[in-house]
């Protein structure tokens, strides 16, 4: 079956910018001293924009508007529920 031309850089679209992000985040850890809070968001935004790769190559990508939720484990924030009812979880949503 052949490759769709659209959905190919479509995708690749997103793994650009996935990869961008990874390279801010880099940039920025090397930084003295590393800027961490930025770090943190470049590394989140890049796991983000592969997922939407990931989502699109696979049909389930609905466009700009989709919203992708993961809940986040800290290990920090054991000791309390976090604000999806699970301990030390944070739901996060984009």
């Amino acid at each position: 079956m052949p490759l769709d031309p659209v959905l190919l850089v479509e995708t690749r679209g997103w793994l650009a910018k996935a990869h961008s992000d990874l390279r801010a985040a880099e940039h920025e850890f090397l930084a003295a001293p590393p800027l961490l809070d930025d770090v943190v968001f470049h590394c989140q935004q890049a796991a983000e924009k592969a997922m939407k790769g990931f989502l699109t190559w696979h049909g389930r990508s609905g466009g700009p508007a989709d919203r992708i939720c993961v809940e986040i484990s800290l290990p920090w924030r054991t000791r309390r529920a976090g604000p999806s009812g699970g301990r030390g979880g944070v739901l996060h949503c984009t």
